[in-house]
């Protein structure tokens, strides 16, 4: 026997073992399952038993090729109704799939055995559920996307509870923490530790009630003996911020004078807020082998429990493999690389470094500062004296304080506010040098409201839109017909709006406002300002428009520039390398690199865009983009970009000195370059090359009030016949969401 033929009969040999394991604990677990009418067994595969016919959902038992065992509901190759699973490394789940993904009510236990029973949404922990660890620690209440996020209980194995609001998996908001020898605490809470306002109460009836800063008394606060005296004033760990005075009470016999603030803090040191347990692997990490059957025989395709690609784990095989870097994979499982072009005998781009590895990668020249000046004699000019006017009355305008809990009243569509400005003035407009006018402001408490949760300064977002500099006009309008005006300093762009997109927007308003306030690192573009100029006069012409911040301001030049769709039909810029400048908006075709985060903000950005993706589908919106900016740190002399060499994510960022960095700008990352093959036109992602280069990137999702209408339906039946209807961009909300994370999941990987 050769070598070959030995190291076959071994793998074969360790497979057999596997699956003999893998059914022994499978029905240690589950029990000897009894199969009837088991009449339709394929011969060749002896460890699939199913009952059912093609086309329907069936009650099946398999010992999945890897030693993976599942027994439950199964339909069009995937588990569906009611199932078990059980890995090979003892995770497990029992309960509920939908198009194997676990959806619905569950049970998922760990090999640990730590266990959660409740609700799960598209492979995540999410809903109402109850988790208990290892150790005893547990958690009944809300959860998020795999972490404690609402109201919720925690029992600690050492005795302590927390029962209140969480937020991302920690406790913020208000809520109660109790230590097992009596002492606790009812009072606010941020980042899981205590912060703001809150009362400390001791088992022996001694009391803090005040201000608090990263667990410890900070500012103005009372400490309170049970016979009624107590110690009032500010308070620190500083001594010389410290002051206050001691007032005891009637009953005491003398004052307790030589008492020392700085015990408080001895004390409460000893209090430490128990951290709990770490998951180890979460649901929604968790690998799902199925069997996918074709006529030339079976392969086995990996997925995701939810689906779709999910952080730190092998991304699933595209049906089509259109955007397989390194080629398909044929019947016999081997990588075909490009063949189809290779046959066609067609010549690569020799003058395109897209194209051509042996050209360097250059910086694009500098482009003209964007857009047009609108001074006076512009055929914009009034318009933009309207606007400015309009918004410096909106703006200044005295309102009562909002809460950020808002009235289902503020998001109507009627809620809305006229203003007149003449000329000459009037008791509520000033003087101006524009023609009549009338200013409309739509949900006007809202969108104050969205500045405030967003963090805009009104005196400033006055200066940058209503100062002495003037707007500028950028040279074209969109695709849409819209044209877009920028602020002298860059921080907003006004975009005009069609009738139908107002009406979209004020629709999702309100799922909009919620949206931003829960994710604050949400990559959705940021709303400022929904307003009308109706002008006075036979036109009477109305013009809408939105005010928006712009994604790629920076103090950093902005090389190049990227929108992208994951669709390929008119998706290429028809512009040589040569006159592509840093202000070229580039699309999905021109695309030559793929995006390597840091696995923090990778893992982030998976999340960020699922949430940020579903929010988009139940809004029933589509076409919206990635807008993706970079900045190549290191360029030569003469304009080449310059590799860099082998240093770690972590030493990339310990030498960056940006000092804000945020999931969506000042994102320290480096970018691997792509060659691409032009005659295949479905390959929207080149082929690797291992030449990588340091950048800082800005992105966000722009463009997300298109409604899926009866335009767009007749939009995309007429383009199937013509074309792929899978390259088209006109597409269903829930189908649009998939091909977009898809292939945004496909060019952005953890940087290892």
């Amino acid at each position: 026997m050769n070598k070959e033929q030995s190291g076959v009969l071994r793998a074969w040999e360790a497979t057999v073992r596997k699956t003999q394991a893998a059914k022994k604990r499978a029905n240690n677990i589950f029990g000897t399952i009894s199969m009837a009418n088991v009449a339709d067994v394929d011969p060749e595969d002896d460890n699939d038993k199913s009952v059912g016919i093609s086309g329907e959902a069936y009650f099946t038992e398999k010992i999945l090729p890897n030693g993976d065992y599942y027994t439950g509901q199964w339909y069009d190759n995937f588990p569906n109704g009611q199932g078990k699973y059980l890995w090979t490394d003892g995770c497990m789940f029992l309960g509920e799939w939908h198009k194997g993904k676990t959806m619905g009510r569950g049970r998922f236990s760990w090999p640990s055995g730590a266990i959660y029973e409740g609700d799960f949404k598209s492979g995540y922990m999410d809903g109402t559920g109850i988790y208990t660890g290892p150790s005893g620690d547990t958690y009944k209440g809300q959860w998020l996307m795999n972490l404690k996020h609402g109201h919720g209980i925690k029992h600690y194995s050492n005795g302590d509870w927390y029962d209140g609001e969480w937020r991302r998996g920690l406790q913020e908001g208000h809520g109660k923490y109790q230590w097992k020898n009596e002492n606790h605490y009812v009072g606010q809470w941020k980042n899981g530790v205590i912060c703001s306002q809150g009362t400390f109460t001791w088992s022996n009836g001694n009391k803090y009630d005040g201000y608090w800063e990263d667990g410890m008394p900070k500012g103005n606060g009372k400490y309170q003996w049970p016979d009624g005296s107590f110690y009032v004033g500010n308070w620190s760990k500083d001594p010389d911020e410290q002051n206050g005075t001691y007032y005891p009470s009637e009953s005491s016999m003398a004052a307790n004078l030589e008492w020392d603030p700085k015990t408080v803090y001895n004390e409460l040191a000893d209090c430490k807020i128990c951290p709990g347990e770490r998951v180890s692997i979460m649901p929604s990490q968790k690998k799902l082998a199925i069997w996918y059957s074709t006529k030339g025989g079976d392969k086995v395709r990996r997925k995701s429990v939810d689906g779709r690609v999910s952080v730190g784990i092998e991304r699933p095989f595209d049906k089509m493999n259109m955007w397989e870097s390194d080629g398909d994979i044929n019947d016999s499982g081997e990588v075909r690389r490009d063949l189809d072009c290779e046959l066609l005998g067609v010549h690569h781009y020799d003058a395109n470094p897209k194209f051509n590895l042996r050209l360097p990668l250059k910086a694009p020249k500098p482009g003209k500062r964007q857009g047009e000046t609108i001074c006076k004699g512009h055929k914009n000019y009034e318009l933009m004296l309207n606007l400015q006017l309009g918004i410096r009355h909106s703006v200044g305008r005295p309102a009562p304080a909002t809460a950020l809990d808002l009235k289902a009243s503020a998001f109507d569509p009627k809620e809305k506010i006229w203003t007149r400005f003449p000329p000459e003035g009037s008791k509520y407009t000033p003087p101006h040098q524009s023609c009549e006018f009338k200013w409309k402001d739509y949900c006007p408490v809202v969108f104050r409201t969205l500045r405030k949760l967003f963090e805009v300064d009104a005196a400033d977002y006055m200066i940058s839109i209503c100062g002495n500099d003037a707007l500028r006009e950028l040279s074209s309008p969109g695709k849409s017909g819209s044209f877009f005006y920028l602020t002298d300093d860059d921080r907003y762009m006004i975009k005009t709006m069609k009738k139908s997109e107002v009406k979209v927007l004020l629709r999702m308003l309100s799922a909009y406002y919620n949206h931003v306030r829960s994710f604050e690192n949400t990559l959705v573009i940021k709303y400022y300002g929904l307003h009308c100029v109706k002008l006075i006069g036979p036109t009477q012409r109305k013009v809408r428009f939105i005010i928006m911040g712009n994604l790629l301001r920076s103090e950093y030049i902005i090389h190049r520039r990227f929108d992208l769709k994951g669709s390929s039909l008119g998706r290429i810029t028809e512009k040589p390398e040569s006159e592509i400048k840093d202000t070229t908006i580039l699309k999905d075709l021109d695309l030559n690199f793929i995006f390597k985060l840091q696995k923090a903000w990778f893992q982030e950005f998976c999340r960020q865009i699922d949430r940020d993706c579903e929010f988009l589908e139940r809004v029933r919106t589509m076409d919206y983009s990635l807008l993706v900016g970079l900045h190549f740190k290191d360029i030569s002399p003469n304009g080449e970009l310059i590799p860099c060499g082998r240093r770690t994510p972590s030493d990339q960022l310990l030498h960056c000195r940006w000092a804000s960095i945020k999931l969506e700008a000042n994102m320290p990352a480096r970018v691997e370059r792509t060659i691409r093959r032009p005659e295949c036109e479905l390959q929207l992602v080149g082929r690797h090359t291992g030449e990588c280069y340091e950048v800082v990137m800005f992105f966000g999702i722009i463009d997300i009030l298109q409604d899926y209408d009866i335009t767009k339906k007749l939009e995309h039946a007429y383009k199937s016949i013509h074309y792929d209807p899978t390259s088209i961009s006109a597409v269903d909300p829930k189908q649009y969401s998939k091909r977009f994370r898809d292939f945004i999941f496909k060019v952005f990987v953890e940087d290892t």
